[in-house]
């Protein structure tokens, strides 16, 4: 990310406050601070989610014998050079410009779990909302080497989205009844991606998975 030299007068400030200083301009000045970001596909309404919800399979927790990253493989090249996560950078962010290996070399993302804007592709992370990790201990330990490949590039449903690196690795493969995005205002939404995930890809929920779950669907309008 390009950083403004600042007189010596004054101490040098971290990426994450100069985020925040550059917020304040923006509002000063009248320029929207939250560029607008394409949210990830299948996004369904709270009633949609709900019924999905309901459905869903509670059951006590698997364990993580066996799990390796290396049985979900990703990431695939899904179109051109371009491989799943150049694909979810492209369509995440804003003015985006890739080289003739698709790797991105300019934009901007907006992280909507933080509210924090970057300008450079090193700066964020592509999440699987529902963790592979999880996704193995609700059920994917039995499915096959392809089926996992498909649900760890899966650009059909809200599984995938650009969010702030260190953001994504706060929230490592943890479930929404211990982890949940810091700006409040997404996590209505970050319950429907959840819900619907986890529905279309038939995996179970723990008890306290599924009433952390409920909690921030409430939270919805519609």
């Amino acid at each position: 990310m390009r950083v403004t030299q600042v007189p010596a007068r004054f101490p040098r400030v971290t990426r994450h406050a100069a985020a925040v200083v550059l917020v304040a301009v923006a509002a000063l000045v009248g320029v929207s601070a939250q560029p607008v970001s394409a949210a990830p596909p299948g996004i369904p309404s709270k009633a949609t989610a709900q019924s999905q919800l309901n459905a869903l399979t509670v059951a006590t927790q698997g364990s993580t014998s066996g799990y390796s990253r290396d049985l979900f493989p990703h990431w695939i090249t899904v179109s051109g050079s371009c491989n799943t996560r150049e694909q979810v950078l492209k369509r995440d962010g804003t003015s985006v410009v890739v080289d003739s290996s698709c790797a991105a070399t300019s934009g901007r993302w907006y992280s909507p779990y933080d509210g924090a804007t970057w300008t450079a592709a090193s700066d964020v992370d592509i999440d699987h909302v529902v963790p592979l990790a999880e996704a193995w201990r609700s059920g994917a330990n039995s499915w096959t080497t392809s089926r996992r490949q498909s649900f760890a590039n899966d650009l059909t449903r809200p599984q995938l989205i650009a969010v702030t690196d260190n953001v994504n690795q706060s929230k490592g493969d943890q479930d929404p009844s211990t982890w949940q995005p810091p700006l409040s205002s997404y996590r209505c939404t970050y319950s429907r991606m959840w819900i619907t995930v986890k529905y279309s890809w038939g995996l179970t929920l723990q008890s306290s998975e599924k009433s952390a779950l409920q909690s921030m669907l409430n939270t919805c309008s519609s």
